[in-house]
């Protein structure tokens, strides 16, 4: 059984998907465990979803600052990963650019979730640049995470051809469709789930 942290920004709903997979015994029979929530912004929503599933959660700022205030803020984070017994960590929407402090203590057990078909479209904008594109398929990517931008080795990727008469409203609700089935699966499997 596997103790797994998620790191979060925003509003969570990956964080939520993931959380729900492991609470179902039929998709989850080794019962690895969603242990803590990390979230880097005060207020942000997927704390509230925490609480709502009962899992605990703390907030690490990051402040201004350089490289020595983002390594004092992962510091923290790791502290506080360790002190749950954390055997991997998941990225679900965390929007800061890690260190190789952290990376290189996370290493092989750190991955990360892109909503476009890398290595093109890397960055905080992946399904607006992919749509801006005219790549002919739109799609997710789970990857390692490494000291680069979404440069990770690819775990899984999904595509989806990109339609006549679609619209990136549409195209960005079914990548999202695809990250909460997805992703929840990959981080099973790689943790020795079904």
């Amino acid at each position: 059984m596997a103790n797994v942290a998620v790191l979060a920004s925003g509003s969570g709903s990956n964080f939520q998907a993931i959380a729900e997979a492991f609470s179902d015994p039929v998709q989850n029979p080794s019962g690895h465990r969603v242990v803590l929530l990390v979230c880097d912004k005060p207020g942000a929503y997927c704390l509230e979803r925490a609480t709502r599933l009962g899992i605990p959660s703390i907030v690490v700022a990051y402040g201004k600052g350089g490289q020595e205030v983002r390594q004092t803020a992962e510091r923290e984070m790791t502290g506080a990963l360790e002190s749950f017994g954390v055997d991997m960590v998941v990225l679900a929407g965390y929007m800061r650019i890690l260190t190789p402090l952290f990376v290189g203590r996370w290493q092989g057990k750190l991955i990360n979730i892109h909503p476009a078909l890398l290595p093109k479209h890397p960055g905080a904008h992946g399904i607006a640049d992919s749509w801006a594109s005219e790549d002919r398929e739109l799609g997710v990517t789970i990857h390692w995470v490494d000291e680069g931008v979404d440069t990770g080795q690819i775990i899984v990727q999904t595509a989806f051809p990109r339609t006549a008469g679609m619209t990136l409203e549409a195209a960005e609700a079914k990548i999202h469709v695809l990250e909460h089935k997805l992703y929840p699966i990959t981080v099973l499997k790689l943790l020795g789930g079904n």
